[in-house]
């Protein structure tokens, strides 16, 4: 199958490298990255900058062409960011097949819209497309799969034959993806683990131990799990690995850009400090204001949020923040 990966970052370019080498039925693979001069060096160096040392096969083309990157395509993955995903999707959706698959793999909220990726879909792309789209989750550290470590992660889609269909083409050896209807769950957990994360990467910039830790993770879960409900989701799509797998990977891993932002944070940094000295996206730090704003207009509590919200967006000292989140009032625990 001729697939197309839009987006050059880490992960898009992993996952560009590890559909090409399938065993037995490798994918022909289109990789589109947003700027000219990047998609030309990756052509010519086979070779990432965000992946250095992974090399690229010949059976995958880099082109900044969105026309060339997706016409004829019976699968388009997109791991645009979700504050670019609109932009790049409206121009995209003329170049589609009213056929195609597309999978998004970016785990995100829109901010402003706090639309989930399966909204913003619904909102630019034709209704068959958005209809049939298949949304990928769960612990997936690029570097780790294109290592071919083994892994297990989650697709979900209001379609059935678009779950099998990734399955089908998209799993390999060592990466075993399982599906799932509940898409709000899925897209909720993959985008506010990376919240979450930050959280803990700012309690061990504090110093603090594997206690907090633990603490934030769980909370964290019971969190995930009460928004989705607000929102329609099945509490227990968050007991899975698009909810709790996803959450303690990157709440616990070195690999994870989010957990480094947490970490940058507790040792007292500013928020533009640490995004500016970056070279990749940690979507963590847009989506913590989109799930406080998110929270806000459903009417559900998100203490956690909150607090990460207030370090990022209004400059409160990450010890204050902490401070003040355990002074709430006692209160009994839910699940």
């Amino acid at each position: 199958m001729e697939i197309a990966v839009l987006g050059a970052g880490a992960f898009g370019t992993a996952l560009a490298k590890i559909f090409s080498v399938v065993p037995d039925s490798p994918h022909k693979m289109t990789l589109w990255c947003r700027r000219a001069d990047a998609a030309r060096a990756i052509e010519e160096s086979r070779e990432s900058a965000h992946l250095p040392g992974v090399r690229l096969g010949a059976t995958v083309r880099v082109t900044h062409d969105l026309d060339r990157a997706v016409s004829g395509k019976p699968m388009v993955v997109s791991v645009v960011p979700s504050h670019g995903a609109r932009e790049v999707l409206d121009q995209a959706q003329y170049f589609l097949s009213p056929d195609t698959v597309l999978v998004n793999a970016a785990k995100g909220i829109e901010q402003g819209t706090l639309m989930t990726m399966d909204q913003v879909f619904r909102d630019v792309l034709p209704k068959r497309i958005a209809e049939r789209a298949a949304f990928l989750s769960g612990p997936s550290f690029a570097k780790e799969l294109v290592k071919g470590i083994p892994a297990a992660i989650v697709v979900a889609s209001h379609d059935a034959q678009s779950n099998l269909l990734v399955q089908e083409q998209l799993g390999t050896e060592l990466t075993r993806i399982y599906s799932t209807e509940d898409v709000t769950g899925v897209e909720l957990g993959g985008a506010l683990k990376n919240v979450y994360a930050i959280g803990a990467g700012i309690a061990d910039g504090l110093g603090f131990g594997h206690n907090t830790r633990a603490a934030l993770i769980t909370r964290g879960l019971n969190e995930m799990a009460r928004l989705g409900t607000f929102l329609g989701a099945n509490p227990l799509t968050f007991a899975g690995l698009a909810g709790m797998g996803d959450l303690v990977l990157t709440c616990t891993g070195d690999l994870s850009r989010n957990r480094q932002v947490g970490l940058e944070l507790g040792k007292g940094r500013t928020i533009e400090d640490i995004v500016g000295s970056m070279n990749a996206v940690a979507e963590g730090v847009k989506t913590t204001k989109a799930a406080h704003d998110l929270g806000k207009r459903v009417g559900c509590d998100l203490p956690i949020v909150d607090a990460i919200h207030r370090v990022i967006e209004e400059g409160v000292p990450a010890r204050q923040a902490v401070a003040e989140l355990l002074k709430r009032e006692v209160k009994a625990e839910r699940l």
